[in-house]
């Protein structure tokens, strides 16, 4: 089998802030930066890696100082976090006071079980206050 529980993954994003973004997943939620770079030539992105430290996974948010993508995230687009624990309030206001915005979800099971807030770029992160069980 070519994928199995310790396969590394990577999710990247196009933003169209990176330290806005960074504010978002470092100061409000608690990843580490793993990797920055700044284009140094044409064609190169600015490039900004996020995720736990010695995680299998991290982000990965990018900028193309030529060519701007414009993020395109739908409501559906959920980076879901499973706590395991009641959602602390401490932990949503950090999130909004690194610039994101708490919302409604589109799904009314994560607004029963969780707590919805969107990035600065409108990706929506979860913190679901269930366990993760298959």
């Amino acid at each position: 089998m070519i994928i199995d529980a310790l396969t590394r993954v990577r999710v990247a994003r196009p933003s169209r802030d990176l330290a806005a973004a960074e504010r978002f997943y470092v100061d409000g939620l608690g990843l580490a930066v793993l990797w920055r770079s700044t284009a140094s030539a044409p064609g190169e992105h600015d490039l900004l890696m996020v995720g736990p430290a010695d995680g299998g996974w991290h982000f990965e948010l990018t900028f193309d100082p030529e060519n701007p993508l414009e993020p395109t995230p739908t409501v559906e687009d959920l980076f879901v976090v499973y706590l395991g624990e009641p959602v602390e309030e401490e932990q949503v206001r950090r999130l909004v006071d690194a610039g994101g915005t708490r919302v409604a979800s589109h799904n009314p099971y994560w607004d029963e079980y969780g707590v919805t807030v969107a990035d600065p770029d409108g990706y929506r992160l979860v913190l679901c206050s269930r366990s993760w069980n298959i």
